[in-house]
């Protein structure tokens, strides 16, 4: 279905694609493999967003799905557990996987999103932060575009 009607989700590129449309602060989406990455550039430093990312405190603060969360770890890493707040219902999480600067994460036992950070090669006060989703899900496009939009404001004002 020309990945869920790309027209509707906005700009939709190839992986492969090597012009850097996001620089201006404007979300882009990409199709990798069986994936769309929504990605944003954030004046912040990857470690700075990382570590903003990883702050299971701060979710709420960026998520527009999240209400709350409740976790033992502040800072996930593999095997983090809690729950979190979606329309006024617990449920719970586990993240399954990070490496570097790239976590994944299941809500109520299915597989949810992937958050990643990457620099650019010659500014090292910049960065691209994305989230995967599954082809299935290209409708929480918007969502993700939104989440990306109020993370960069939050550490862009640190």
């Amino acid at each position: 279905m020309a990945y869920v009607r790309a027209c509707q989700l906005g700009d939709v590129t190839d992986a492969t694609d090597p012009t850097d449309a996001g620089r201006t602060g404007s979300s882009t989406v990409t199709r990798e493999g069986t994936s769309l990455a929504v990605v944003r550039p954030v004046r912040a430093s990857p470690s700075t967003a990382m570590q903003s990312l990883r702050d299971t405190r701060r979710w709420a603060d960026w998520s527009p799905t999240i209400g709350a969360v409740e976790s033992d770890d502040r800072f996930v890493e593999e095997g983090t557990r809690g729950r979190v707040r979606v329309a006024g219902v617990w449920v719970s999480f586990t993240v399954t996987f990070v490496s570097g600067r790239r976590w994944e994460w299941q809500v109520a036992g299915v597989p949810a999103t992937a958050h990643r950070v990457r620099g650019y090669a010659t500014e090292s006060d910049r960065c691209r932060v994305g989230i995967e989703l599954p082809l299935v899900a290209a409708g929480y496009v918007p969502v993700c575009r939104r989440a990306l939009g109020r993370f960069a404001r939050l550490v862009e004002d640190e």
